[in-house]
Formats: structure tokens, sequence, C-alpha cells
């Protein structure tokens, strides 16, 4: 007789739909630019398969990983955070932000929506009155590559 180590694969622990997951991931361009970590604060990711927060694309790489496993995938930006979209740049009268604010090109703030959410936006450019802000995700149009680590799978 003998002893095997070998254990029937828990399928709890594979992610699949509705699967509460925690995971550390780097996303990175595909230049080798870092964009995001979980891992600069330690703090691992906790998302649900099919709750939206993730694209179908990125979903769809994660399916059927389990507990430890690393892998890294690279989207297209079609697959990822999408192409930038030209309706989601405003011109903005200077105006519209308090006097004591200092705007600079290349600054990420929170704008007040109707329904109380915040919407980041970039400013692009700064000319006499008028302020350019881009409201596309800063990572629209760009091929990324994400190295995920499965923390847990429930």
């Amino acid at each position: 007789m003998t002893n095997s180590t070998a254990t029937p694969q828990d399928n709890s622990k594979i992610i699949g739909d509705n699967s509460q997951v925690i995971l550390h991931f780097d996303l990175t361009l595909e230049d080798g630019t870092a964009a995001d970590s979980t891992r600069v604060s330690n703090k691992p990711a906790k998302m649900v398969m099919g709750d939206g927060s993730l694209t179908p694309n990125f979903e769809e790489c994660l399916r059927g990983l389990t507990v430890a496993d690393k892998k890294s995938f690279t989207l297209k930006p079609t697959d990822a955070f999408g192409m930038p979209n030209p309706d989601n740049i405003y011109y903005i009268d200077k105006t519209k932000f308090t006097a004591d604010m200092e705007l600079s090109e290349g600054m990420i703030m929170g704008f007040s929506q109707p329904d109380g959410s915040e919407l980041p936006g970039i400013i692009r450019s700064i000319a006499g009155h008028s302020v350019t802000v881009d409201f596309n995700h800063p990572l629209a149009g760009q091929t990324v590559v994400f190295a995920v680590e499965i923390i847990d799978v429930k």
C-alpha cells in the first residue's frame, strides 16, 4: 500500500462565476513602465467575478486559476481600458475652478457628479481661460501587461 500526498482538487478554489478572489497584481505598459501594483502597499485586491469591476477579457484570463497560481497576460487596449473617446474631453472655463486652486498639466483631480460620485479627470492643457480636462481612463489606448498572483478564492 502506498501513501499518496496528492489530494483531489477542491473545485471551490478554482476561479469561476461569482468567485470571490483576493489577488496581488502588477500592471505595466508594454514597454515595462509600471502603472499600478498592489505590492506597493502590500494590500491585495479583492474582487468578485462578474461584478463589473473588471473587464470581461480580464476576468476570462483569471478563469480556471486557483490559489497560489501566478500568471502574466497581455491585453490590447480594446480588451483592457478601451480606446480614448474624444467625447470624454471637455473644455471648462477656468472660472469654474476655485481661485486658489493651482492647476497644472498632468494633474489628476476629482470632479463631482450630479449623483454625488466623483469622476477623475486629467488636466491636459491650460490656455487662457480654457482648461482641457480628459475624462478617459489614464490607460485608455494602452496595451497593458497584468501579472497576477492568486492569494485566495472563495
